[in-house]
């Protein structure tokens, strides 16, 4: 396809999204099925189009003076591939397959700049009603942080170190060019690609198949790590979903003791059995989804219980744009009472000393620090961890300064560390006083 056709798909594509209220994913699947002509790399330039032009819907609007498909796509080839007006005007010449050509309008919001007065909410490309969600969590820098979620994200693999180590898997993967993660001593990262380019399909290479390592973002490979899980130890994941975090926790633990990976979700937790396997990770014990009775047995004896908790996955816009335009205030509300009902659930599971680590991919006060503060003032038997402290636990390194300025829980974020939005505070059961 030429790059002219390309453009008017990707116009089509978000016209369906829009009208039809249909997922990106869904509707670009849908148009590739209808047109078998177009070859991997025009579905890869269009559906960066589409994904850019949701990443940076509010901005372009804004320049555009309109928020319709076609002002989208015209202003993502702009504002996010960095196109010249003159290209984007010789794209658009009306002839068979091409868009119409460009109106005095566009041609005006081709060459508009945001002005540096523009809200934070326009310039960080999310959603108005949740300004003072963001500006609470990052003050000043809300606009920032927000711009760092609109951008395209990078490919982030775990070592998983039950079968390789960083070293080896680096020299395997050369020809994607990977570097070290910078945070993540079990990371690496393959770069975004800019324009039309696609990112390698990473799932398909023999290391991948051999188990050598998972795709899992930096955020969330350190989550895990700073569960501080230990060989020997007795861990309950209980918001495993497919199991990323689970197969981490297995190499920390060095396939000794016990991890139990438990989701209310039956279908979300189907595939772990495949990675488990080809992850070599035997400690790991599979609980039935949705039979919650069975964490029972597990009551007062765990010394983690790793929580992934359901959120608004506001820390995730980067890979699911279309998601912080859909998001709506009483989904939030659900979110919120699941994320509280599964705290409720994990803390039974703690013995005395252990911990309980709550994680959410969200860079939302109300599902981060607010659900944390109103658990520690229902469950005075636990208190936190310090983030600092753990992280000098389980990495042995200097910890990042947190997104949000706490001290006491850690937010990641694009903007300050490169990886997805993740939270993480660590939890620990008080013991009681021996007996004398």
């Amino acid at each position: 396809m030429k790059p002219a056709g390309r453009l008017q798909a990707a116009i089509e594509i978000l016209t369906d999204i829009e009208q039809r209220h249909r997922p990106a994913g869904q509707a670009l699947a849908d148009w590739g099925r209808g047109h078998r002509f177009a070859g991997s790399g025009d579905r890869a330039a269009i559906g960066n189009l589409v994904y850019d032009a949701l990443r940076q819907r509010a901005s372009i609007a804004a320049r555009m003076g309109e928020d319709s498909p076609r002002a989208q796509a015209l202003g993502a080839l702009a504002f996010a591939w960095g196109q010249s007006f003159e290209t984007i005007g010789a794209l658009c010449d009306g002839s068979k397959f091409a868009p119409e050509p460009l109106s005095e309008a566009e041609q005006s919001g081709l060459n508009t700049a945001l002005p540096q007065e523009a809200p934070s909410w326009l310039r960080g490309d999310y959603p108005e009603w949740l300004h003072p969600s963001l500006e609470r969590a990052f003050q000043q820098r809300a606009g920032e942080e927000g711009a760092g979620l609109s951008k395209r994200a990078p490919v982030d693999l775990r070592v998983n170190t039950l079968k390789a180590n960083r070293e080896k898997l680096l020299k395997s993967l050369e020809k994607f060019k990977p570097a070290q993660t910078a945070l993540s001593p079990l990371g690496l990262r393959v770069a975004a690609p800019v324009g039309p380019g696609r990112s390698p399909h990473l799932e398909a290479d023999t290391a991948h198949g051999r188990g050598w390592f998972e795709i899992q973002d930096e955020g969330s490979q350190l989550a895990a790590l700073l569960s501080a899980s230990r060989p020997g130890m007795q861990v309950a994941d209980i918001c495993a979903g497919s199991g990323g975090k689970t197969l981490c926790l297995a190499a920390m633990m060095e396939n000794k003791g016990q991890i139990h990976a438990y989701d209310a979700d039956a279908i979300r937790l189907r595939p772990i059995f495949e990675r488990l396997k080809r992850a070599g990770a035997r400690n790991v014990q599979v609980m039935r989804g949705g039979e919650e009775d069975a964490l029972k047995t597990l009551a007062g004896k765990m010394d983690r219980v790793v929580i992934d908790a359901p959120c608004s996955g506001s820390g995730v816009w980067r890979r699911r744009p279309e998601a912080k335009w859909r998001l709506k205030p009483a989904q939030l509300e659900r979110r919120l009472a699941e994320q509280k009902g599964v705290l409720e659930l994990g803390a039974g599971l703690v013995k005395p000393g252990g911990r309980l680590v709550y994680i959410t991919c969200s860079v939302l006060p109300e599902e981060n620090g607010d659900q944390v503060t109103a658990f520690l003032q229902r469950q005075p038997d636990f208190r936190l961890v310090p983030y600092r402290q753990v992280w000098a636990e389980a990495m042995g390194s200097e910890p990042p300064g947190s997104a949000d300025g706490s001290t006491d829980t850690l937010l990641l974020t694009p903007a300050s560390h490169g990886t997805d939005g993740f939270f993480v505070a660590v939890m620990e059961r008080i013991a009681p006083p021996l007996r004398t």
